[in-house]
């Protein structure tokens, strides 16, 4: 469904909770007007959740929210960042990319770059611990996921000669005052090569070159997991933790219930973290014997 020119997803069956189309990435001018809409909606939708824009981290809406965060990189000038945000080791490695031979750019949207992310996206049936889920995807599939947001969004390739050995989708939000990484991913064979370094160096590059002050890589730490080798990956680069105001609207006497009783979350965000890590070290473990799969690093 869409409201107020946004496309809105509704998921669960025990609580039906509404949020935007990519709301990590695009944002409601006038959430007031978009909740008046849902209320009037003869869909069911229990809750609707959205984000607070950056840079704005203060509350500024009267309606129940939980702390969520982004890892967020302040971009100044291109020379700033490689100078004075990141240190030796990311300076390293991104430069290591270039030594061999790696290409980094911009690159337009057409059917070469789409064959060759979904080359990228059919390399492995695990990534960071767990099953990739654009693993198997057709050429058809992957094109058109990929295709999403095309006019607010910019393509980065790294190249080994002609292939395309990693890719990074940039996507800008309405205001034109952030980006955000809505993927990053490199063939595993390459990483010896460090492309998912440079492709980070250019897309801080591509912000500085239009003024957008602020880069997300997604979260920075997801929901008790603080620390893992992706955001040490993140840190290095730059990217800080920043806490910002998730709200939660009830629309139904049960939206209101559910939330008092914290349905809106998964069973395993519930779990404490000494077993959720410990259950993601057996499934990682499993996983690396099931598929014969050495460890990723970053």
């Amino acid at each position: 469904m869409n409201i107020c020119d946004r496309e809105v997803r509704i998921e669960g069956r025990l609580c039906r909770l509404a949020h935007l189309d990519a709301d990590d990435y695009k944002f409601l001018k006038d959430p007031e007007a978009a909740i008046d809409e849902l209320r009037r909606s003869r869909v069911r939708v229990d809750l609707f959740t959205f984000l607070q824009q950056l840079p704005e981290t203060a509350p500024k809406y009267a309606y129940p929210f939980e702390w969520d965060n982004f890892a967020v990189l302040p971009i100044s000038t291109f020379d700033n960042w490689w100078t004075q945000q990141i240190g030796f080791k990311a300076r390293n490695k991104a430069k290591q990319a270039e030594k061999k031979g790696i290409v980094v750019r911009e690159v337009p949207f057409d059917d070469s770059l789409a064959r060759g992310i979904c080359e990228i996206y059919n390399e492995t049936p695990v990534r960071q611990g767990r099953l990739f889920w654009h693993y198997g995807k057709s050429f058809e599939a992957v094109r058109d996921m990929s295709a999403t947001y095309l006019g607010s969004s910019v393509f980065i390739g790294a190249f080994d000669a002609d292939k395309l050995v990693g890719f990074i989708k940039l996507t800008m939000d309405d205001t034109g005052t952030q980006a955000g990484i809505m993927h990053i991913l490199s063939l595993l064979q390459y990483r010896d090569k460090a492309p998912t370094n440079a492709l980070v160096a250019q897309a801080v590059r591509s912000c500085a070159e239009r003024n957008i002050p602020h880069l997300v890589y997604s979260k920075f730490a997801y929901g008790k997991k603080n620390r893992s080798s992706l955001s040490d990956f993140k840190e290095r680069n730059g990217f800080q933790k920043v806490d910002i105001p998730r709200y939660y609207v009830p629309l139904s006497p049960w939206g209101s219930a559910a939330l008092a009783m914290g349905l809106h979350h998964r069973l395993v965000d519930r779990l404490p973290e000494s077993i959720a890590e410990k259950l993601r070290e057996w499934r990682q473990a499993w996983y690396q014997r099931k598929f014969q799969l050495k460890p990723e690093s970053l």
